[in-house]
Formats: structure tokens, C-alpha cells, sequence
């Protein structure tokens, strides 16, 4: 179900009333992230995310560019057990050790990846021969063989929090798959799949 807001838009409930998902879902969910940097940050919030709200994390996203460098995965590949400490002390992003340390083994395994062809490579030949096309949010997969497959496969080149899930939470952040609900005004707006 969507909801039709003020400005004649159809969007999926969850993005329907905070300003800032409301934002989100408009400009940048959904749509192909193609550059390593990017690829990496999104994993690394996808990963924090786990267990919280987006919105969580959309509002501390600053905070989390500034902790860690810009998600430029060279700075952040030479952090230390000190950084590890500081950002434990850091109020403006999460606190969670296992996330931080993810974060810094995720940035040596995308330098790593680079002689393979590189993160975004690697990320995008998961890519499905299909998409979902939700009616409902309840039809909207939280999982899929691709996302099993792709959580493994970062597994083995060294990711951390790259489960299935969070796997699949990436696919459709970054355009891979399509679940836009059918009746929203983004449907189809990554040029990734027709409709």
C-alpha cells in the first residue's frame, strides 16, 4: 500500500511521513550506486543498521562520514585499535565494537577486491534475471538466492555484517532489484529494470 502525500506523490508508508525518509526514498533509495566508495559506505550502514531503523542511521549518516573518514576505504583500512576506541566513544554514530571493527575489515577487504576487478564489480554480478514487483509491502522480500549467495561470496573475500538479509537490504538501497510498490511514483526510476 501507498500512501498519496501532500505534493500528489505515492510512497510506501514507511516513507510517507519523516521529512528525511521522505527525502531518502525520492532522491536515493532504489537508485545504482556504481563507485566503490559509495558501494562501500552503503555496506557499512547497512551493516550498522541491522537490528535498528533506517531512519537511525540516515540521521546519524553525517556523523558516520565524518567517524570514518568519508568511507574512503585507504583511510579507513590504516585505522588502529586507538580508532577502534575512539569511535566507541563517539556519541554521533553507533557504538557497537563488532560494527566499527566490520567497518575497518570491510575497507581492507574492498582495497583487497581491487585487484579482482573491484567492490562494485563483484557487488553488481549478483544481479537477478528478475525483480519483485510488490503490490504490497508484505509482498516485498526481505531475502533472496541472490542475496544468500552474495553474503557468502563477501564472506569468503573477508566482509563482516554482510548477512543475507542485510545483503538483500543492500540490493534494493542500491538498485540491484526493484521493490518499489507497484502504485509508487518511484517505480522503475533506476533505469536498472523497465518497471
Amino acid at each position: 500500500m501507498t500512501v498519496v502525500g501532500a505534493d500528489g506523490l505515492a510512497r510506501p508508508t514507511w516513507a510517507s511521513v519523516d521529512p528525511l525518509l521522505m527525502e531518502y526514498y525520492d532522491t536515493e533509495w532504489g537508485m545504482p550506486i556504481r563507485d566503490e566508495r559509495g558501494l562501500y559506505e552503503r555496506i557499512c550502514l547497512e551493516g550498522f543498521q541491522s537490528g535498528l531503523s533506517w531512519a537511525t542511521i540516515l540521521r546519524k549518516r553525517p556523523n558516520f562520514r565524518a567517524a570514518f573518514a568519508d568511507f574512503d576505504p585507504d583511510a579507513v583500512a590504516a585505522f588502529t585499535e586507538r580508532d577502534v576506541e575512539r569511535l566507541l566513544g563517539d556519541a554521533g554514530i553507533i557504538r557497537h565494537r563488532g560494527k566499527i571493527r566490520a567497518t575497518i575489515t570491510n575497507a581492507r577487504a574492498t582495497i583487497a577486491l581491487r585487484d579482482e576487478g573491484g567492490l562494485v564489480d563483484f557487488v553488481w554480478s549478483f544481479h537477478p534475471h528478475d525483480t519483485p514487483r510488490p503490490d504490497t509491502h508484505a509482498d516485498v522480500p526481505t531475502v533472496s538466492d541472490e542475496s544468500k549467495a552474495l553474503s557468502k561470496a563477501l564472506r569468503k573475500k573477508g566482509f563482516a555484517f554482510v548477512g543475507p538479509t542485510t545483503m538483500y537490504a543492500l540490493m534494493e538501497a542500491v538498485g540491484i532489484v526493484d521493490t518499489h510498490l507497484l502504485s509508487s511514483h518511484r517505480r522503475g526510476s533506476s533505469g536498472v529494470w523497465p518497471d
